[in-house]
């Protein structure tokens, strides 16, 4: 019984537009404009470090979960830390120090950041219309200039699906491509591999249009 208020509970908090639609946006978005192998990845991670704000959600799931006195932290803190200029500026900061092309990197995890603010004022509300979630963009230092969308859609909804499936359809086409992925992050073998599993599959997609063309043909 705890196990399902506290379920129920987690998805109506609705964890934002999910990390790796954060995630895939950043990579299409920003990776081919960044040199290296390092500065790729401290672009791409600017635009989910956000999200660490809302970490609070683990520790109020546990409390739920094992019938302890509840906690809001995830109502406190989420949004009011990583999602503003104030964040922002201090990610892209980080960030930045730890790239080659510092200033690009600076640069473009700042954009990225702000990607991920864009996505979250369109497409992360909660489960009924009144149930909005703006940003507030001058926070923690003040919660006065709020962004906010009448026509966010839910977090739950087709949309973010949809988007995420677009991502990473473009995702698999370019890696096919240019002959690297996300994958490389963690590991340069696995990241060959599934590159190479890439490549075989459409050469075998296009060998089943062709042998279609050439009976059609042959009719």
């Amino acid at each position: 019984m705890q196990y399902q208020v506290a379920t129920d509970w987690i998805i109506n908090r609705s964890f934002v537009m999910s990390p790796i639609t954060h995630f895939l946006a950043s990579w299409v978005g920003f990776e081919r404009f960044q040199a290296s192998q390092r500065d790729k990845t401290l672009v791409v991670i600017a635009g989910i470090i956000p999200d660490l704000d809302g970490l609070g959600i683990v520790v109020d799931f546990a409390t739920r979960i094992l019938g302890l006195p509840e906690t809001d932290y995830y109502q406190s803190f989420h949004r009011m830390y990583g999602h503003g200029l104030p964040g922002a500026i201090l990610i892209a900061a980080a960030v930045g120090m730890l790239g080659i092309r510092r200033f690009w990197v600076a640069i473009w995890a700042f954009i990225s950041v702000h990607l991920h603010l864009l996505c979250d004022v369109i497409g992360a509300r909660g489960t009924t219309a009144e149930d909005i979630w703006g940003i507030y963009y001058f926070a923690p230092f003040t919660t006065a200039y709020e962004l906010s969308w009448s026509g966010q859609w839910p977090l739950v909804g087709w949309q973010n699906t949809t988007i995420s499936i677009i991502l990473l359809s473009i995702l698999m086409i370019r890696a096919t491509a240019s002959g690297y992925s996300p994958v490389g992050l963690l590991s340069q073998r696995a990241d060959i591999a599934f590159v190479e599993t890439l490549r075989n599959r459409k050469k075998r997609l296009l060998s089943v249009f062709d042998q279609k063309n050439r009976r059609k043909r042959a009719n």
